[in-house]
C-alpha cells in the first residue's frame, strides 16, 4: 500500500502543477510527478516489498478512448512483477501520448487499477485582439483545430506560429496569452489574447568599414529605410529579417558595379531595442581595391560566330572600370544573339582573371559548342475557354521552324497584349526528344474576360456621369469582341453596339464594325454658368478592316457614315430682328459662326491607317515604338466634303528602377473640299462641328477646350459715370454744372481726338469688362494642330502597386489654330433692343391710360391719347434689350502653348480615375487655363 501513498501523493503535486500552469508551457507532468516523488521525504526505514505478480490490469475512467488502446501505451502485461520502476514508466507513458490530464495508477495485491482522466475536447478557437491581421491569416497558421484533442503542447506551437507571423508584419513586441474556458461534456474553449503592440522600425541603419561611399548613398540602395518623417507613407521602415539578407546582396551588387570585386559583408546584426519597438541594423564592410577590365575575349566553339568580331560588340573595353552588371548584361545579350541564330541551349560562361597586382579583371567570354534547335512542338495548357488557335496565332514560331529566340520575345509580347492571361506570361522553354529539339509552352492561366460595369461618377467636364457597359473581349473563347455601351450626363448621352473579328476565317484580317448615337452639348461660359451653346446629335455607322502587312506593319481602312444635326436653343439664340416676324438665328446673339454651324448634314467618309507598333503592351505599355498615320476622306455622297490627316506617334522606355519614361505627339490638318472660305462674312470652309479642338484633357492645364481659335465677346460697362453704357462715344462735359453731365446742354459729343468746347472737360469712353467671369466664351477650332506629351511614371511600393496608383510627371505642349477669321459683331451703343411682336410681327406696346394698362400692336410708336391725364400714364415698347458688346477673337496662333505638372492615375472600385495638377507655362491671349482637374467613372 506504501506504493499507492507514494502514487498518490505525487498525483496530487502533479495536479497542483497541471492545474496552475496548464497552458503556460511549464513541464510536462510526468517530469513533474518526478520531481515530487524525488522531493517526498523519504522513511527512515523503508521495507522492502513483497514483490507481487500482475494478476489483472484494469482501466477506469476512459470516455473516449477504449481501455486495450491505453493498454497499448504502456509495456505493463499480466503476469510480470509489479515494481516501483514498472509503474513510473506507464505515467511516463501515459502522459508522454498528451491524452490525459490525470493518472493515477493504483496496485492492490496484483490488481493493478490504472485510473485516468482524459484531456478535453477542443470546441472552438476564438481570436481576441487581432486588429492589423484579420483572423483569415491567422487562422491558417493554428494547428488545433475544432474536435480534436487539446495539448499542451500543440497550444505552445501554435502561440509561437502566431508570434512569428507578427513578427513577419514587422510586431516583434506582439504577445499572445492563451485560455482555455472550460464547458460539459469535457469539452473547451481555446481563447488566444492578442496584444498585437505597434510596429518595429528600423530606427537607424548604421554602416562601418565604408570608405568610397557614404552612408545615405549605400542605405538608397537598400529597401530597408530608417523611420523618419519623410518616409511616414513607405512600407520599407519595417524590420524585416529576409528584406535585410536581400539588402546584403543589395550593397554586394552595388559594389560590384563600382568595380570592387573584393567587396564583403563582414557581419550584418539586427538589435532589438528594450522596448521592442524599433531595431537598429549594424552592417560591418571591406570594401577591398577597386579593380578596371583587362583583356575581353570570346572564344566561340561554334562555328558560325567569329570571336574576333563577338568581342568587337562587347560593351566592356579594356581599361573601363570593373562592373558585374555589365557582364551579366553581356551573357543575356550573347544568349540572345545565339538564340537569333537557332542555339536555344547555347552555354555562355565567363573566365575570370583577376590580378591582385595590376587591380584588374580579364574576362573571358566561353561559348561551348551546342546544337542548332529546332520547335519540335508547340504546346497550350491551362485555356478551357480560350481556343488553342486563338494562343497558337499569336506564336511568331511554328512546328519545325528553326528556334529564334527574338520570335518567342515577340510571341509572348503578343500573348501578353491580348489581355486574356496571367500578367507577366512567359513562353517556357523545354528540351525536346533529342538535344536538336525544343518544346515551346504556353501555360496560361485564365483571367475573367467579361466586364459588366454599372457606375456614377463625377467629373470636372461632365459634372455628374451615369455609365454602363457590357463587354466581351474573348467571346466563345475566339478573341472577338462584342460590346454594348450607355452613358448619360448633363452634357452627353451616348448609346453604342460594337463587334471586333480579330482573324476573318482565320486570316490575319481583323474585321470590325459599330454601330452608335451620340448626343453631345457644346457649351459656353457666361458669368462662370456653364450654358449651352448648340446640340449635335450624331447618328452613325463605321466598319473598320485591317490587314497585318508585316510583323509590326499593318493596315487599317474603315468606313463611316454620319447623320448630323446640330442646333441652338431657339429662346436663346433665335429672333425676329432680321426678317420679321420670321425668327431666324441672330449673329448678334449667337455669332455669325454659329449660325453658320446650325442644319443637318450627312458625312460619308473613307479612312486609312498605316500602324507601326512595337510596344510591349497595349494596356499599359513600358518599351517600345508606335507610329500612325490616318488619312480620312469626307466626300463619297453626304454633304460634307473634306480631307484630313493625322500623325500619331509614341515612345516608351524604361529609366532605370521601375521608372517609365514616354514621349507622344500627334498632329494633323484638313481642308475643306467643298465650301470655300469667306473671308468677308468670316465663314470657314471647314463646319464648326469637324474642326480640331485642343484643351482638357489632352493638354493639360487649360480647361476643356481652352486652347486655340476663340470668340471672346465682352459687355461694355459705365466706366465714366456718364449715364450711359456705350464704346464709341467722346464725350465733353462741364464740370461747373453736373459731374454727370446727362442734360444735352451739359456734354458733347465729338469724335476720338477732337478738343472740347470752352468750359467743356474731355470724358473717356466706357470701356468692356475685363473680368474673365462675364465674358461669352466660345471655342471655334481650327483647321491645323499638334500636341507633344513627356510623361515620366514614377515606381511606388508593392502596396500602392497593388491598389493601381501610378504618380507621374508631365510636360505637354501643343496649339491649333488656321482658321478663317470670324466676322465680329457690336453693339456698341446703350445695347440692342428687341421688340416683342404679335403673331404678325407687329410691335407690341404697353400703354397705361388712367391707371389702365393695355397690350397695343402698332408699326410705330404710337401717340398717347389726349384723355390720358393720370399719373405715371405713357407708352413704352416691350421687349429686351441686349446689353452693348464688343466681339474679340484670340488664339488664332502657331505659338506653342506649354504646361507641366504631376498627375495621378488609380483604378478605383469606382472605375479610373485620374487627378491633375498643372502650372502654365506659356499660353496664347484668350486661352482659358484650369489649374486641378479629375475625372472618376469614367474613361480618359
Amino acid at each position: 500500500m506504501e506504493r499507492n501513498e507514494t502514487a498518490r501523493r505525487a498525483t496530487a503535486i502533479a495536479a497542483v502543477l497541471l492545474g496552475t500552469t496548464f497552458l503556460a508551457g511549464l513541464p510536462t507532468a510526468a517530469l513533474a510527478q518526478a520531481a515530487a516523488t524525488a522531493a517526498a521525504p523519504a522513511p527512515a526505514a523503508p521495507e522492502v516489498p513483497a514483490v507481487v505478480a500482475i494478476r489483472a490490469i484494469n482501466v477506469a475512467g476512459s470516455q473516449r478512448l477504449e481501455p486495450d488502446t491505453i493498454m497499448s501505451y504502456i509495456k505493463m502485461r499480466v503476469g510480470q512483477p509489479y515494481t516501483q520502476q514498472a509503474a513510473d514508466q506507464a505515467l511516463k507513458d501515459l502522459y508522454a501520448t498528451e491524452l490525459f490530464t490525470d493518472v493515477q495508477i493504483i496496485n492492490s495485491d496484483g490488481v493493478v487499477t490504472i485510473q485516468v482522466k482524459e484531456n478535453p475536447v477542443i470546441n472552438r478557437i476564438v481570436l481576441e485582439g487581432n486588429k492589423r491581421i484579420k483572423e483569415d491569416k491567422i487562422l491558417p497558421e493554428i494547428k488545433m483545430a475544432p474536435r480534436q484533442i487539446f495539448t499542451r503542447s500543440k497550444v505552445r506551437a501554435d502561440v509561437s506560429r502566431i508570434i512569428e507571423l507578427y513578427k513577419r508584419q514587422g510586431r516583434f513586441a506582439a504577445s499572445v496569452e492563451p485560455k482555455m474556458v472550460m464547458l460539459d461534456q469535457n469539452r473547451v474553449d481555446i481563447v488566444f489574447e492578442i496584444t498585437e503592440g505597434p510596429k518595429s522600425k528600423v530606427r537607424a541603419i548604421n554602416i562601418i568599414g565604408n570608405e568610397q561611399f557614404s552612408d545615405g548613398e549605400l542605405r538608397g540602395e537598400m529597401i530597408t529605410k530608417q523611420a523618419g518623417i519623410t518616409k511616414i507613407f513607405s512600407s520599407g521602415t519595417s524590420y524585416d529579417p529576409d528584406k535585410m539578407a536581400f539588402d546584403q546582396q543589395k550593397l554586394r551588387q552595388f559594389y560590384l558595379t563600382k568595380g570592387y570585386a573584393d567587396f564583403r559583408i563582414v557581419s550584418a546584426v539586427a538589435e532589438l531595442t528594450p522596448d521592442k519597438r524599433d531595431f537598429i541594423l549594424t552592417y560591418v564592410v571591406e570594401e577591398g581595391p577597386r579593380y578596371k577590365f583587362g583583356d575581353v575575349k570570346v572564344q566561340s566553339q561554334l562555328r558560325d560566330f567569329d570571336d574576333t568580331r563577338l568581342a568587337a560588340t562587347l560593351p566592356m573595353k579594356k581599361g573601363d572600370w570593373y562592373d558585374a552588371k555589365k557582364v551579366e548584361d553581356t551573357i543575356e545579350q550573347l544568349n540572345t544573339t545565339l538564340g537569333a541564330f537557332g542555339y536555344a541551349f547555347a552555354d555562355v560562361r565567363p573566365d575570370y582573371a583577376r590580378s591582385k597586382e595590376d587591380l584588374t579583371m580579364g574576362l573571358t567570354f566561353n561559348i561551348a559548342e551546342a546544337p542548332r534547335v529546332y520547335v519540335e512542338k508547340i504546346d497550350v495548357n491551362g485555356n478551357t475557354l480560350t481556343q488553342d488557335k486563338v494562343v497558337r496565332r499569336e506564336f511568331r514560331l511554328a512546328e519545325g521552324d528553326a528556334f529564334n529566340s527574338l520570335q518567342v520575345k515577340r510571341s509572348t509580347a503578343r500573348i501578353n497584349s491580348l489581355g486574356y492571361f496571367q500578367e507577366k506570361f512567359e513562353v517556357e522553354q523545354k528540351p525536346g526528344a533529342s538535344p536538336d529539339r525544343i518544346i515551346l509552352e504556353a501555360n496560361v492561366e485564365e483571367k475573367p474576360t467579361g466586364e459588366l460595369q454599372l457606375s456614377a461618377g463625377y467629373s470636372s467636364l461632365e459634372k455628374l456621369i451615369f455609365q454602363g457597359s457590357i463587354q466581351q473581349r474573348n467571346f466563345r473563347g475566339r478573341g472577338q469582341t462584342v460590346g454594348l455601351s450607355l452613358s448619360y450626363s448633363q452634357y452627353s448621352k451616348s448609346a453604342e453596339v460594337s463587334f471586333t473579328e480579330p482573324y476573318l476565317f482565320d486570316k490575319n484580317v481583323s474585321l470590325g464594325a459599330s454601330v452608335y448615337r451620340r448626343d453631345y452639348n457644346n457649351f459656353n461660359y457666361i458669368n462662370t454658368n456653364r450654358n449651352t451653346l448648340y446640340q449635335n446629335k450624331t447618328t452613325g455607322l463605321s466598319v473598320r478592316a485591317g490587314l497585318a502587312l508585316t510583323e509590326y506593319i499593318s493596315a487599317v481602312g474603315s468606313y463611316t457614315f454620319n447623320y448630323d444635326d446640330i442646333s441652338v436653343d431657339r429662346n436663346q439664340y433665335y429672333s425676329d430682328r432680321q426678317n420679321p416676324p420670321s425668327f431666324e438665328c441672330d449673329p448678334i446673339i449667337a455669332g455669325r459662326y454659329l449660325c453658320d454651324a446650325i442644319g443637318k448634314r450627312t458625312t460619308s467618309m473613307l479612312g486609312l491607317s498605316l500602324i507601326y507598333d512595337t510596344l510591349d503592351s497595349r494596356v499599359h505599355p513600358t518599351r517600345g515604338n508606335s507610329v500612325s498615320v490616318t488619312t480620312e476622306f469626307a466626300g463619297l455622297g453626304g454633304s460634307v466634303k473634306y480631307a484630313r490627316l493625322r500623325l500619331n506617334a509614341a515612345k516608351y522606355f524604361p529609366v532605370g528602377k521601375g521608372f517609365i519614361f514616354s514621349v507622344r505627339g500627334e498632329a494633323g490638318a484638313m481642308k475643306s473640299l467643298g465650301r470655300k472660305n469667306d473671308t468677308v462674312n468670316g465663314i470657314d470652309g471647314v463646319f464648326l462641328t469637324d474642326r480640331f479642338y485642343l484643351g482638357e484633357p489632352t493638354i493639360r492645364g487649360f480647361d476643356i477646350r481652352g486652347v486655340g481659335p476663340r470668340v471672346v465677346r465682352k459687355f461694355y460697362q459705365d466706366t465714366n459715370a456718364d449715364g450711359t453704357v456705350d464704346g464709341l462715344n467722346y464725350v465733353c462735359f462741364r464740370p461747373a454744372v453736373t459731374t454727370t453731365p446727362t442734360a444735352p446742354a451739359d456734354r458733347q459729343i465729338v469724335g476720338a481726338g477732337a478738343a472740347c468746347s470752352t468750359g467743356y472737360n474731355y470724358l473717356t469712353p466706357d470701356t468692356v469688362n475685363e473680368d474673365r467671369t462675364t465674358w461669352q466664351d466660345d471655342a471655334i477650332g481650327g483647321r491645323y494642330y499638334y500636341l507633344t506629351r513627356a510623361e515620366l511614371e514614377i515606381p511606388l511600393g508593392s502596396g500602392a502597386k497593388s491598389l493601381g496608383l501610378r504618380p507621374s510627371l508631365f510636360m505637354d505642349a501643343g496649339a491649333v489654330w488656321g482658321i478663317t477669321r470670324p466676322r465680329l459683331e457690336s453693339v456698341l451703343v446703350n445695347g440692342l433692343f428687341f421688340p416683342t411682336r404679335d403673331a404678325s410681327g407687329v410691335p407690341q406696346y404697353s400703354q397705361i391710360c388712367n391707371g389702365t394698362p393695355t397690350v397695343i400692336a402698332s408699326p410705330t410708336t404710337p401717340t398717347l391719347p389726349a384723355t390720358c391725364i393720370g399719373t405715371g400714364d405713357g407708352v413704352n415698347a416691350l421687349g429686351s434689350t441686349y446689353p452693348a458688346f464688343q466681339d474679340f477673337f484670340y488664339g488664332n496662333t502657331i505659338k506653342p502653348r506649354i504646361s507641366i505638372g504631376i498627375g495621378v492615375n488609380w483604378n478605383s472600385p469606382f472605375g479610373p480615375f485620374r487627378i491633375d495638377f498643372a502650372k502654365v507655362l506659356t499660353k496664347a491671349e484668350g486661352d482659358d487655363t484650369k489649374t486641378f482637374t479629375f475625372n472618376v467613372g469614367t474613361q480618359f
